[in-house]
């Protein structure tokens, strides 16, 4: 008797709109959000995208410079005007090694022989894009950490060694070869150990420790006088128009390629908020325009509702029905945005792995969509028994 007379009350095509327009906020968030989540690390291996608004950049090198040599250094002054601009937050020195550096393997060791001369620079840790517990050096120790770019292991397997013969090299298997240096400069000269502990996808360069680029440079070095020839700059914004206009203006070089990068991570992350943004409007706008729905339909029977009350009717019972009718259809709106949202990242998971070596974290889509049908369902459930409460037991 009773449900069948609350049945009257509700209007169906509102309930029909909730469900549609609820399936399609949760449906867009979950999957977003998903999406998030699987990409990011992929990038993130793949070229460290995501995170860097930095850029390595240097002096142009002319005919004049390359009769003037100091013409492709830094002056202090250039280096705090860098310092001062508006869209630039950070400006990091690479140290040069200012000393002749030689690599070589012995007839006694079990690597191939070889013998090469080197560069080295040094950066801060915090810019540096590896992890790795071997990253220190002391005046005590007898191995020096290197860190060189990973494009160079990919130079050599794919083209100087398959050239020459050699065998190609994984990079656990580089990285537990140790090697001589033999560092010349200032009429002295003392051999090392070395070994490679890491690669960076960032910073295109041979790196030491910072600790051990001052030790030798104020022990080798042939100048006392710093010269900088490269700077790492940090961005606030790297899609800001003016920062390829001032380098230009001041013959500055800079790896416009990482700049790009750097606006991708930008446009990309822009356009997530963006969606996630528009899919939480028109879930909060369904959720809105049910429980005003609801709200006008127990305003617009509050007599009735009144006089259920009257005959003996608990406002528990009398909200029970509205109860279950606003769960189910949040069932009906977020099960299927759920199932759905779980093929769609099955689909696009599939296509990235014909492209990308590819490491599938576990999905977040049932969690969120289960949180989100759990929190609605007792707010509901809490916001129609208060309402009813109110007209059947008023104070």
């Amino acid at each position: 008797m009773l449900t069948k007379l609350q049945k009257k009350t509700l209007v169906k095509v509102q309930l029909v709109g909730y469900i549609l327009t609820l399936f399609i906020g949760v449906f867009i968030v979950l999957t977003t959000l998903q999406l998030y989540q699987d990409v990011k690390p992929l990038i993130s291996e793949q070229t460290d995208v995501f995170n860097d608004k930095s850029a390595v950049i240097s002096k142009e090198v002319s005919v004049f410079k390359s009769v003037n040599k100091d013409r492709i250094y830094f002056s202090s002054e250039e280096i705090d005007e860098l310092k001062e601009q508006p869209f630039i937050k950070d400006v990091s020195i690479f140290n040069n090694a200012d000393f002749r550096i030689k690599a070589y393997s012995k007839q006694s060791e079990n690597i191939p022989l070889f013998q090469t001369d080197l560069f080295f620079e040094s950066i801060p840790d915090a810019y540096i894009d590896v992890e790795s517990e071997d990253w220190i050096w002391g005046e005590n120790d007898e191995v020096v950490p290197i860190i060189i770019p990973e494009n160079y292991l990919k130079l050599y397997n794919f083209g100087f060694a398959e050239s020459q013969g050699l065998p190609v090299l994984s990079k656990n298997t580089i990285s537990q070869i140790t090697f001589n240096l033999k560092v010349i400069g200032n009429f002295n000269s003392e051999v090392y150990k070395s070994r490679i502990v890491g690669f960076s996808n960032k910073i295109n360069s041979i790196l030491v420790p910072q600790t051990f680029l001052e030790y030798a440079n104020n022990k080798f070095g042939r100048s006392k006088k710093s010269r900088i020839s490269r700077l790492l700059v940090t961005f606030n914004n790297p899609t800001d128009e003016r920062i390829l206009q001032f380098f230009n203006e001041n013959n500055y070089s800079i790896n416009k390629d990482k700049l790009e990068f750097s606006k991708l991570s930008f446009f990309f992350n822009s356009a997530l908020v963006f969606v996630i943004a528009v899919a939480l409007i028109i879930l909060v706008l369904s959720v809105a325009f049910i429980l005003l729905s609801f709200n006008l339909i127990i305003q617009k029977n509050k007599a009735m509702i009144s006089n259920l009350g009257a005959i003996g009717y608990s406002y528990k019972s009398i909200s029970k029905f509205y109860q279950v009718v606003i769960s189910v259809a949040t069932v009906l709106a977020i099960v299927p945005a759920i199932i759905l949202g779980i093929y769609v990242r099955n689909v696009y998971l599939e296509k990235i792995d014909t492209l990308f070596q590819f490491s599938e974290e576990g999905s977040y889509i049932t969690v969120f969509g289960v949180t989100i049908l759990l929190t609605l369902c007792v707010v509901y459930v809490f916001i129609i028994l208060r309402k009813i409460k109110a007209i059947v037991m008023p104070k």
